[in-house]
């Protein structure tokens, strides 16, 4: 993982590269049991260099560890765009391809149990599907050795209020249950 991000760090696939503060490349344990993949660094990721460290990582967090039981350092977290898009807009079809490789060398190397996207971005970028997060959220996708559980982003539930936070818990509820299966 040391050699991917040594690379990652100097990336200059696309125009993000000229724009960034820092690639985001992930962050956790080098065997996790869950990774969580997000959509692209906003302006906190980009100026620390880690990854969901504002009010969505913050709320992030605090839900998979009162669902799950899993504190941060025992996550692995990244994102499908390692780069933040100006404006903190959705990524361009380019930079999605661009960053591919990253995220798939990734999960290729920590080969986790379980991988949970968040919103539809990384949901669609993972699953390569055009299905919406709204109907694929809470369900288990298989993806090699892995399942997939798509919840929505926490931007999203920041926005969107108690609807969207309980949604996430029920996701996470079904993160739970493939963990406790897996004892």
């Amino acid at each position: 993982m040391d050699e991917l991000a040594k690379r990652a760090r100097i990336c200059e696939r696309c125009p993000l590269s000229l724009t960034r503060q820092h690639v985001v490349v992930g962050s956790g344990p080098a065997t996790p049991s869950l990774v969580l993949v997000g959509e692209a660094p906003g302006k906190n990721e980009d100026e620390s260099g880690e990854p969901f460290v504002g009010r969505s990582g913050q709320l992030l967090f605090t839900l998979v560890k009162e669902e799950t039981g899993l504190s941060r350092e025992e996550c692995y977290v990244t994102s499908v765009v390692k780069c933040r898009p100006p404006n903190n807009r959705t990524p361009l079809v380019g930079e999605l391809v661009a960053c591919r490789p990253w995220w798939e060398e990734q999960l290729a190397l920590l080969e986790p149990a379980i991988i949970v996207t968040l919103g539809n971005t990384s949901t669609r970028e993972v699953l390569r599907t055009k299905a919406t997060i709204g109907l694929l959220r809470g369900s288990v996708q298989p993806l090699g050795r892995s399942r997939v559980v798509p919840t929505y982003h926490p931007a999203a539930a920041l926005r969107g209020g108690p609807i969207v936070v309980d949604a996430m818990r029920e996701d996470l509820r079904v993160v739970k249950s493939l963990l406790d299966a897996m004892v």
